[in-house]
Formats: structure tokens, sequence, C-alpha cells
């Protein structure tokens, strides 16, 4: 059986392409639900690092692949910078992106580098 939504020859490779990524990243996002219920359950230290650990790697294929999709559908990177790393609550960032303005953007490191000054 196909993931197909519609007939597979009428979806040019681009199109092909991008279901792949969404399915991937939609296995991505199920596989990081899975080792985190698995690390916040077990009793086993050793275990729970390792489960962790897992996590985490699947926490960054699952960000690849929304970056790969980011670059290749526009609404995607709209929506991406539209509403990541933005301090407002999340329907108020959206109330801004409506009416046409930005919303504040968060940093974590409050502007520096987090290296330190230079000066003498």
């Amino acid at each position: 059986m196909s993931g197909y939504h519609e007939p597979v020859e009428e979806l040019a490779a681009e199109d092909r392409d991008i279901s792949r990524a969404l399915n991937s990243l939609k296995e991505e996002i199920e596989a990081i639900d899975w080792y985190h219920q698995r690390a916040v359950t077990t009793k086993d230290s050793t275990i729970r690092d390792i489960v962790v650990h897992n996590r985490d790697e699947e926490i960054e294929h699952a960000a690849m692949m929304l970056e790969w999709l980011r670059r290749k559908m526009p609404a995607f990177d709209h929506a991406l910078r539209t509403f990541l790393f933005t301090e407002a609550p999340i329907t108020e960032v959206e109330e801004a992106a409506v009416a046409g303005e930005q919303a504040p953007k968060r940093s974590s490191s409050g502007g520096s580098l987090g290296i330190g000054s230079l000066k003498g």
C-alpha cells in the first residue's frame, strides 16, 4: 500500500521527495515521543542516559528534516520565521502576524555570543 493520497503518477519528483521528507519527519517525531516516554519512566539511570541520548539524536534528525522542508516549501519558511524563537505567547505571535506586525524575537544568550568581553 502506498502512502500517497493522490495518484503517484500525477506527483512530480519534487513533490514525492516532499512527501518522503514529511513522512520521515513524522517518524522522527514519533521516535522522539517513544524515547521520551521511556526516559521519564525508567528507574535505571543507565538506561535513562542511553534513551535520552537516543531521543536527542532523533530531535537532531527531525530538525534537519524540518530545515530541508523549510528550504523547499515557502509556507514552512514563513511559518517557522514567524513562530520560532519568539517571546510572546504563541497565539499572540499569530495575531501579530495576521496584523502584519513582527513578534519580538528571543535570544538565549541575551544578545551576547557567550564569550565574554574582548576589551582589555
